[in-house]
């Protein structure tokens, strides 16, 4: 059913490409992408991010970020967002998304995965945790 998976977030370089790559250990069989609702556009993930997940036996290497496009949204069946407020910024994108659009953090009670761009260390591997956590949660309902 859903076989395309996307995770957004906002510059798609620190939070997506770690759900991304997570996910995509958690489910080899699915197509598992990632894309930002105002990317830094051929940026590869951040430094601090690239640690803390290969830290946890996650490399990010290769990732380059890419701008969240209506074009993208049709190709997956699945649109996972970081924050609420990526639902509203999806469905700007692309206003018929949002129906295949869910919070990342949503079967974890915590519904926001915060952004720790530009933040301590303890924010990246308070979020890595998060997303650790909703990307198993993710793999088990899938």
């Amino acid at each position: 059913m859903f076989n395309k998976i996307l995770v957004v977030c906002v510059g798609n370089i620190c939070r997506s490409p770690a759900g991304e790559y997570l996910l995509k250990s958690l489910l080899p069989n699915k197509h598992i992408a990632s894309a930002g609702v105002a990317a830094v556009v051929g940026k590869s993930a951040d430094k601090t991010s690239a640690l803390v997940a290969e830290e946890h036996g996650v490399s990010l290497e290769g990732h380059v970020a890419r701008q969240l496009t209506s074009e993208i949204c049709r190709e997956y069946d699945l649109i996972l967002v970081m924050e609420k407020g990526h639902i509203e910024a999806v469905t700007n994108i692309a206003a018929e998304a949002r129906g295949k659009t869910m919070l990342f953090g949503q079967w974890i009670g915590q519904k926001d995965i915060p952004d720790p761009y530009r933040q301590s260390r303890e924010a990246f591997d308070h979020a890595y945790e998060l997303i650790d956590e909703a990307a198993k949660a993710w793999a088990k309902k899938l």
